[in-house]
């Protein structure tokens, strides 16, 4: 988390997690990082320490994306004020293994107002083909279902699995094969009787124009962390339209600070259920005035701007570090 405060008494704040093994950035480093800015951040103009944090972009994304953000919010970024009501949908996993389990939380879920649900997949292809199908008998009608592998699969297994797959209800094939294999997730892509989506690999534009040249994946998805930024997060948005896919926003490991960045971006690029949906799994909230959720949506009341419950930002933070 980083929070900034100007000359004017205008302050900002934003976070980003780094998912240890999903790119080479790792946690010390993103710290290291952002202490390493914020110091050289001090006293200077707001636009050259935007400059400079961009410019190490490559260096680690994450922690880029939280101290341009933050700045962000403190310009209360257009994107971020509400002039109107703003209702996005989110999906939800299915997390049970057995058949009358799955029943039953399929079940309770659609009660509580999810139309789309993410199924993982990755461990066994026979044994995922079967939990497909049970879930699709479970959803039929009534939902949509996006399976992600989360780069778990051999390309050879990548492809059983789609080559097995009914593709009823099936919204997209998420992300097969490991981010650096392209070659093994087009492959996939070429015979999945579904959209293939990649999502670790897509990081910048360029990653968005090679996507694009695939046969078969129908897919980006973009999450805020990974582009460096509101402005740039909403041009990755429009770039992989620009190439004839469809693109689907969210961190499902975010806060809910995150969350409510990337539902903001969401109302003017997105029209599918959004994976913003971190913010529900943790036991805490992080602001006084918690983002609206109900029936399986975030509902943004118009000139809603959260504030950060202080208290317990304190009682979860491990270590703090203040530059003036």
């Amino acid at each position: 988390m980083v929070e900034v405060q100007d000359d004017s008494g205008r302050s900002g704040f934003a976070d980003a997690h780094i998912s240890p093994g999903s790119s080479l950035e790792t946690r010390d480093g993103g710290w290291a990082f952002l202490l390493r800015h914020a110091q050289a951040a001090i006293g200077r103009d707001i636009d050259d320490v935007m400059a400079d944090l961009l410019g190490d972009f490559e260096q680690s994304k994450v922690a880029t994306t939280s101290f341009v953000t933050a700045l962000e919010v403190l310009r209360k970024h257009p994107m971020l004020v509400l002039d109107h009501d703003s209702v996005h949908p989110l999906l939800t996993p299915v997390n049970s293994l057995e058949a009358r389990d799955i029943e039953q939380e399929l079940e309770q879920a659609i009660a509580e107002g999810f139309k789309t649900f993410k199924v993982k997949v990755g461990k066994d292809v026979d044994a995922d083909l079967a939990r497909v199908a049970v879930i699709q008998r479970a959803t039929a009608g009534k939902a949509t279902l996006r399976l992600d592998a989360n780069r778990a699969y051999s390309r050879a297994q990548a492809l059983a699995f789609a080559q097995g797959l009914n593709p009823e209800g099936i919204e997209l094939f998420e992300q097969p094969c490991e981010a650096d294999e392209w070659e093994a997730n087009g492959a996939v892509a070429a015979v999945s009787p579904v959209p293939l989506m990649l999502d670790e690999p897509i990081c910048t534009l360029d990653d968005i124009t090679r996507a694009g040249d695939m046969p078969g994946v129908g897919y980006c998805k973009l999450k805020l962390k990974r582009f460096g930024g509101l402005d740039r997060l909403r041009a990755g948005m429009d770039a992989v339209r620009a190439h004839g896919m469809q693109p689907v926003l969210g961190d499902g490991l975010g806060s809910e600070t995150h969350a409510w960045l990337e539902a903001c971006v969401a109302r003017h690029t997105l029209d599918n259920a959004g994976e913003f949906n971190g913010f529900l799994k943790p036991h805490s909230r992080l602001f006084e005035n918690p983002l609206p959720f109900a029936q399986g949506t975030i509902t943004l009341p118009a000139g809603y701007w959260p504030k950060l419950d202080l208290p317990t930002v304190e009682r979860l933070t491990a270590e703090s570090v203040t530059f003036r």
